[in-house]
């Protein structure tokens, strides 16, 4: 287990990266738990989905791509750049940082949070699925920078810290809204926030750039 640890920690970090870049999705999550409702529900069915595309992003995109010794080189320079340019917007979030409002919350989830359970999943659905970003982050981001461990146990392993971050982010936002609402609306917040997300994107590029050279 503890030959894992490198790819549960590098799965982990660039999961949580990524996350931590508020988008629609993780808004509607932290509507929902400003407003108590559905919580579980909701939070339960963003994560079983971003469970479902990181694991069709590592194991199956990045697989096939791993047994290619040319897509994967030019993916994995594509991982690099795509690190770069995250952490580069992250830089000047962190410079001028955007606050969330109320008002964006409710502009960018839309009116789903009133409606009934059914409902509230269908909307979780749609945020998860019908997002091409989400799309982006899995399967080419995640996909691309698991196809550095050639062995299936440690893309696994890679899997299991991608998960492990998932999991814990989206139910923190859910249940955790309430008392950490006046702290996203303080641009020292985001400050941090997003001088951690470019700390952890250019120390993962630098990885992947080393692993880059090696080959």
């Amino acid at each position: 287990m503890i030959a894992h640890w490198p790819a549960i920690t590098e799965g982990f970090l660039v999961s949580f990266g990524l996350l931590l870049a508020i988008g629609p999705q993780n808004f509607y999550v932290l509507r929902q738990g400003l407003r108590h409702r559905h919580v579980f529900a909701v939070t339960t069915t963003t994560f079983l989905s971003d469970i479902a595309m990181i694991s069709l992003g590592v194991l199956g995109v990045g697989r096939v791509f791993a047994d290619n010794p040319t897509v994967a080189y030019w993916l994995g320079w594509g991982g690099v750049a795509f690190l770069m340019w995250f952490a580069f917007n992250s830089l000047k979030g962190a410079i001028r940082p955007e606050v969330v409002t109320d008002d964006r919350i409710n502009a960018s989830a839309g009116s789903a949070a009133g409606q009934g359970v059914g409902i509230a999943i269908l909307h979780a659905l749609g945020f998860a699925w019908l997002n091409p970003w989400a799309y982006v982050d899995t399967m080419v981001l995640i996909g691309g920078v698991s196809v550095k461990y050639g062995r299936d146990v440690d893309r696994f392993a890679f899997l299991i810290g991608a998960v492990v971050a998932s999991g814990m982010w989206f139910y923190a936002i859910g249940y955790g809204a309430k008392k950490a609402a006046p702290l996203f609306k303080k641009p020292v917040t985001w400050r941090i926030l997003d001088g951690i997300i470019t700390l952890v994107m250019l120390g993962v590029a630098t990885l992947l750039v080393r692993h880059q050279i090696s080959l």
